[in-house]
């Protein structure tokens, strides 16, 4: 089974960037925790990042090539703007779920609509770091039950 986790605009900063509200955890080391829970679990992960929505969504298009079969992903800022990124992930149909490291609803109120979530397997957001190991694990077990 493969997998995407794809992370959008200044999520590159993590570890640095507001860590009262984001943690101090860097995406990397993040990302390296996921890669190895999902090597535990049989699931290749791969991994993107960019401040750029041609290029998450360009990504997304490559993974209906790439035999990609669950989709997680922070688009960020994106999640609230883009529905470019809406239209990706419903042309290539892959099941995706949506994650936030903090919850978007107790946020400013722009922060409460997403573009994403009603498509979406389910959303994880609140949990900070931890919320990509519930999101991984959520849709593998969502995959697995649906085959």
């Amino acid at each position: 089974m493969r997998f995407l986790l794809l992370n959008g605009p200044n999520l590159n900063l993590l570890g640095s960037r507001e860590p009262e509200l984001y943690g101090s955890e860097t995406l990397e080391l993040i990302e390296n925790d996921l890669i190895a829970k999902a090597k535990s679990e049989g699931v290749e992960l791969e991994c993107f990042q960019s401040n750029s929505e041609g290029e998450l969504v360009n990504c997304i298009h490559e993974a209906s090539k790439n035999n990609v079969q669950g989709i997680l992903i922070n688009a960020g800022a994106y999640t609230h703007t883009s529905i470019a990124l809406r239209d990706a992930l419903l042309a290539v149909a892959i099941p995706y779920v949506e994650l936030h490291l903090s919850n978007t609803l107790a946020r400013e109120s722009f922060r409460h609509k997403s573009y994403l979530s009603d498509k979406a397997i389910a959303i994880i957001s609140g949990f900070g770091a931890y919320s990509y190991e519930l999101s991984f694990l959520g849709l593998l077990n969502h995959l697995r039950s649906h085959k």
